[in-house]
């Protein structure tokens, strides 16, 4: 009844995610982790808006808990599907793309480095950065240890605001921080994104 009344994307506002946190906190750390598990499923479930939402319903260290294993959680398994079907002809087609095949050259010779640096930002392909280090058949450990690390900084850092809102309505100021390290993470995700296009369009060496 609830969810039908609300649009999907509108059941997903701040204070519907924390509405419904509260109505099933009875479950425990559940429904803080399944939210963001299916960030990677759900593209346009705002990362930031669930996270600083677990930190404020369970707390800072529970929240950032919750958060990290729900979305390291999902993006290995996104990975490890994309990686079990990658020689499959409905994925072969996919991958003949240029913009896909333009991001796997750069996944390729990038990996570690562009998934890692790309995990610490709040906003960003996260799917596609799953799926072309999957599409790559990028070493397991190597995609587990980049994601598990970059997922940690970021989910720190808004899990901190998620708990902090408080402080930034009775000092206004301090949503300057805010406002400015989403746009940094904006500013960095494009400038990462356009190095490693730039990146993967040096020519392979012939074999």
């Amino acid at each position: 009844m609830f969810v039908a009344e609300l649009g999907i994307m509108d059941y997903f506002a701040e204070q519907n995610i924390e509405l419904f946190l509260e109505r099933f906190r009875s479950l425990g750390p559940l429904p803080g982790i399944l939210l963001t598990f299916l960030k990677s499923f759900i593209p346009p479930l705002p990362t930031i808006v669930i996270v600083g939402a677990n930190a404020a319903i369970y707390g800072m260290w529970p929240g950032f808990i919750y958060s990290w294993l729900g979305l390291v959680s999902g993006s290995l398994l996104t990975f490890l599907i994309i990686r079990k079907v990658a020689g499959a002809p409905f994925m072969q087609r996919w991958a003949l793309k240029p913009k896909v095949q333009k991001a796997m050259v750069w996944a390729r010779k990038n990996g570690f480095s562009f998934v890692f640096l790309l995990s610490m930002l709040p906003v960003g392909p996260f799917v596609v950065i799953n799926m072309a280090a999957g599409l790559t058949r990028m070493p397991i450990a190597s995609f587990a240890a980049a994601v598990t690390l970059g997922k940690a900084v970021m989910v720190f850092c808004v899990s901190y605001i998620g708990t902090h809102l408080s402080d930034f309505v009775e000092q206004p100021l301090k949503l300057l921080g805010v406002a400015l390290f989403i746009s940094a993470s904006l500013w960095l995700n494009r400038k990462l994104q356009s190095y490693f296009t730039s990146a993967g369009t040096v020519a392979e060496p012939a074999e």
